[in-house]
């Protein structure tokens, strides 16, 4: 997946795992401008995030992004056909591992953060309306403007993220085809035991045992 993809789906890291209920309030274009920015300003005056502090980075992405995405819907529309053929076990542990993949994805893009700074158009909703597309500008010195699209759900815990369009290209369908292609040779015990191996760290060699 492209270091964009993952810096955009970081950006909208929530304040923490309790949300206050102001902000499940807030409509999906103040909520994503107001977590957007406050990540990145964190982010800026973190010198251990910035410094590459893999540990921190891990606890900040569970911490603060998992309360504002939706991942069970994120992996049903990424899975698509697969989904509907999978048992009630199958689905739970394909949003597990999907989810720890993606959180392990935000945290390696940290460091691309810095000298990023974001701009949030408005939103184009009608009343009562249950869906919504956030779109986002994210800019850094001497590049062009990066796309990127948040479309959102109203959920009874407020509104949430499913998919993100960056530059035209959808997190969800690119996850579709490779989804489909490993259950095409392996089913989808294959698709989740592939999803664990890519969740699980690299054992390192040498040295003496402990």
């Amino acid at each position: 997946m492209r270091l964009v993809t993952a810096i955009a789906i970081f950006a909208f890291a929530a304040q923490s795992v309790a949300v206050p209920a102001a902000a499940q309030e807030l409509g999906p274009e103040a909520l994503v401008k107001k977590v957007t920015t406050e990540v990145l300003d964190a982010i800026q005056k973190d010198k251990e995030l910035q410094a590459g502090d893999r540990h921190k980075a891990l606890k900040l992405a569970e911490e603060k992004v998992l309360p504002h995405i939706d991942f069970r819907e994120s992996t049903r529309l990424a899975a698509g056909q697969v989904w509907k053929q999978a048992n009630p076990q199958q689905q739970e542990r394909l949003v597990a591992e999907f989810r720890s993949m993606l959180v392990r994805t935000y945290s390696n893009a940290i460091d691309a953060y810095r000298g990023q700074t974001m701009k949030v158009m408005p939103v184009r909703m009608k009343p009562g309306d249950t869906e919504a597309t956030v779109r986002n500008q994210y800019v850094s010195l001497g590049n062009r403007p990066v796309a990127v699209d948040y479309a959102m759900r109203k959920t009874p815990e407020g509104w949430k993220i499913y998919d993100i369009v960056v530059e035209g290209m959808s997190l969800v369908i690119t996850y579709r085809a490779e989804f489909n292609a490993v259950v095409r040779q392996s089913g989808i015990d294959g698709l989740i035991k592939r999803l664990a191996e890519k969740n699980t760290p690299p054992k390192l060699s040498g040295g003496a045992g402990t």
